[in-house]
């Protein structure tokens, strides 16, 4: 029996032998086959891992910044609100609380730590949990997570481990940390670190403090549950469990803790927005005219064109930060002051806020032709309602938010009535600029960039009024003529090209026949003197200077162009002005010095073009002329503001008061004004304040005002130089004047109200 037993147990060994033999066969057999099989499957299921080139150089949208000239951020233009910056420009106190309490072992592991892999195989299914912030910077960069299923989110999850370790391969600890912080959106178009330090605390960050730096980084598990704007006693629960953990992990001590934690969140809200801030009109042209084309025609390394809204350009200009707030401060001071007095104004008008002038039909067409241009009536094109529903959406009051100098008014109109109420606003563009380099220091151009979007420095045109005489007088300074040359005061007439007369008239004809300087005539915008010199030298060559001098504006070479019939930018008319303060040379204004690339590589330099206009002598002579506008002419009112350095300047009215302008020059800085209704038929309909030292000087007085007191801007108040080579002309005209030349012809609160009165 014994025998026959393990015989038994010998033949049953034999067969499990046998057995396994077999399945280590079959294994062998088929391992190729599986290692396929799984090969496959994984390739299907992690094609879409990034490869080492995207891990390196990951697509991320970056915001192009606009900087100023001191080099401190203007603006953004974003698709995504994000500046990268890196790890040491980030305070440690916001590395201390995202390590603290998002990772604690981030120091430790190399992308998976094993308790949190634990802690996420227990909750799986239930949200994830307790990824390293290596993992988190997986998932934020390369996919966005879905919870829909836990079989997924699973599958998601060995994806960011795989990212995960293959980054800790490739960056430093410290590196990742500064990609997680730069890549995290906090809400109120502030992703990343740096723009969320500006929006929620107006600081950098590296200047973050240790409880703000705890708001943010408490933010990072719900960016708006924890959000100090909408929530803010929740924020302050969060921050402090974020300061708890800075205090576990020895990041703070317990005295640091108890003292901090009983802080309010102090916020400094202030979110990025594409319609306020600084500069908006200047930022708007470049972004608009400027950028946008310039991206079109420049291609990346890759061969595609840049984009301004994703690359992270560096657009450097040349905008003076305190003189652009000095000018947006002068701008609302006068123009709150004039409104006041222009709605006073409009009461006593029938057709308000148009001129009595105007006929019915005349309003009916200017109001249609609006509401054509309207936002509403292409969104209602474009959704192609019929013109009774159009008619209706205009005529039905509507709830809605409108403009007024005392803040925005919560109110109910009819969209046609709110047309007409936008129009009773008077607008304005303003300009300042160096004459030597022709940078443009400050630019603004309306009175509110989120209700008023048109830009009137460059893109508006408006008639010149008597600021373009100065243009004639220097086409006579260059033939040869002096400041004291004397010319008759009588009416002139000159013959236009289809065979009229054209016979400008002054506003005051009383001195009719008196011998004038030139320098008093211009100083008085004397119309009979500027049609004198005109028929000397004929409409050509009054418009051939004109574009040597830098404008581009459609010119007629009609005689009254001498008289500012043309329609002109400020933008042009402050750079042409601006060539007799350089000496005689015109340089193109310019806004913009260099772009770069996100990594500061410099893609192009900017240069402004120039032009030898008139000698350094003669120019001095204009500059001379146009002193005596200041000193005793329509511009004395400058004395009334207490400037009374050396400046020349002209004036501007044009027919009706419908554009004021003042030009004015000192040796290191230009600037002109222009103020008057959106349509030409909004104006005042006295002289007194409708001319332009009334409604365009005093934005001029107010800005020079604070840049003379700001201590900081270095603006000469002295003489213009005088040539190095000595004048042969007599620059003091009073004793070729009847009058005493320092009491004005005409009253100096009054420039020339006809301005071109008389178009051929």
């Amino acid at each position: 029996m014994a025998k026959e037993n393990n015989s038994a147990k010998a033949g049953a060994g034999e067969k499990s032998k046998y057995r396994r033999i077999i399945r280590i066969l079959w294994m062998l057999f088929l391992a190729p086959f599986v290692s396929l099989f799984l090969l496959i499957i994984g390739i299907l299921l992690f094609a879409d891992l990034p490869d080492v080139e995207e891990l390196q150089n990951p697509e991320s949208n970056l915001a192009s910044v606009v900087y100023a000239s001191d080099g401190k951020e203007l603006g953004r233009f974003y698709a995504e609100n994000r500046v990268n910056v890196s790890y040491k420009k980030i305070d440690q106190d916001v590395i201390n609380a995202l390590i603290a309490t998002e990772d604690e072992r981030y120091r430790e592991h190399s992308g998976i730590d094993g308790k949190s892999l634990i802690r996420a195989v227990v909750k799986m299914g239930g949200g994830g949990g307790g990824s390293t912030i290596t993992q988190q910077l997986a998932k934020m960069q390369f996919h966005k997570a879905d919870y829909s299923s836990a079989v997924k989110r699973v599958y998601q999850k060995f994806k960011e481990w795989i990212i995960a370790v293959r980054l800790e391969r490739l960056y430093t600890k410290e590196e990742i940390v500064a990609m997680y912080l730069n890549k995290y959106d906090f809400n109120y178009n502030a992703v990343g670190i740096k723009s969320a330090a500006k929006v929620y605390f107006a600081t950098t960050p590296d200047s973050l403090k240790t409880e703000e730096a705890a708001v943010l980084i408490g933010m990072c598990q719900n960016p708006s549950r924890w959000n100090p704007k909408l929530n803010p006693k929740d924020a302050v629960t969060r921050r402090n469990v974020v300061l708890g953990q800075m205090l576990k992990n020895g990041f703070l001590t317990r005295t640091q803790f108890d003292s901090l934690k009983e802080l309010p969140i102090v916020l400094h809200f202030s979110p990025e927005s594409h319609n306020e801030g600084q500069a908006m009109y200047f930022r708007e042209y470049l972004r608009e005219n400027m950028l946008k084309k310039w991206c079109k025609e420049h291609l990346k390394p890759n061969g595609k064109p840049y984009d301004l809204y994703r690359d992270g350009l560096k657009v450097y200009t040349t905008i003076d930060p305190r003189m652009q707030k000095y000018a947006e401060e002068a701008v609302t001071k006068h123009m709150t002051e004039l409104q006041a007095s222009f709605d006073k104004s409009l009461k006593k008008k029938k057709n308000a806020p148009f001129s009595w002038r105007v006929k019915p039909d005349e309003i009916e067409k200017i109001m249609n032709s609006a509401k054509k241009r309207s936002e509403r009536y292409h969104n209602l094109k474009e959704a192609k309602a019929s013109d009774e529903e159009i008619e209706k959406s205009f005529t039905t009051p509507t709830k809605m938010r409108v403009f007024s100098w005392k803040g925005d008014i919560d109110t109910t109109m009819t969209p046609m009535d709110s047309i007409r109420y936008y129009k009773s606003f008077l607008q304005t563009g303003f300009m300042a600029m160096e004459p030597q380099t022709g940078y443009i220091r400050a630019w603004v151009g309306g009175i509110n960039f989120r209700h008023f979007k048109y830009d009137h420095v460059k893109e508006g045109r408006r008639q010149v009024g008597s600021t373009f005489k100065p243009l004639v007088y220097a086409l006579a300074i260059q033939e040869g003529w002096s400041p004291c040359d004397q010319v008759p005061n009588v009416r002139t007439c000159i013959t236009t090209a289809n065979g009229k007369e054209w016979c400008p008239d002054n506003s005051d004809n009383k001195l009719n026949g008196q011998m004038l300087t030139l320098k008093k005539a211009l100083a008085n915008s004397v119309n009979y003197v500027t049609a004198y010199i005109m028929k000397q030298f004929g409409p050509n060559a009054v418009v051939d200077f004109a574009r040597r001098v830098g404008i581009t504006s459609p010119l007629d070479p009609v005689p009254s162009i001498c008289l500012g019939s043309a329609d002109i930018s400020v933008y042009e008319m402050v750079g042409a002005n601006s060539t007799f303060a350089n000496k005689g040379t015109w340089i193109e204004p310019t806004f913009i010095t260099r772009i770069e690339d996100k990594n500061g590589k410099v893609l192009e330099d900017f240069i402004p073009k120039s032009n030898e206009v008139l000698s350094e002598e003669k120019a001095y002579l204009m500059i001379n002329l146009m002193q005596g506008v200041v000193q005793y002419g329509t511009g004395a009112r400058l004395h009334r503001y207490k400037l009374n350095n050396p400046i020349a300047g002209k004036t501007g009215t044009t027919q009706n008061n419908s554009d004021g302008w003042f030009i004015g020059l000192t040796p290191d800085l230009a600037a002109g004004a222009w103020v008057g209704g959106e349509d030409r038929s909004v104006h005042f309909d006295n002289t007194s304040e409708g001319q332009g030292a009334s409604m365009a000087l005093p934005i001029w007085a107010y800005f020079f005002q604070k840049v003379y007191a700001d201590k900081s801007i270095k603006i000469s108040k002295g003489e213009f130089p005088r040539p190095s080579k000595k004048l042969m002309m007599d620059l003091d005209c009073s004793k070729y004047d009847k009058d005493d030349d320092k009491e004005p012809i005409y009253d100096p609160n009054f420039d020339d109200p006809f301005g071109p009165d008389s178009n051929p």
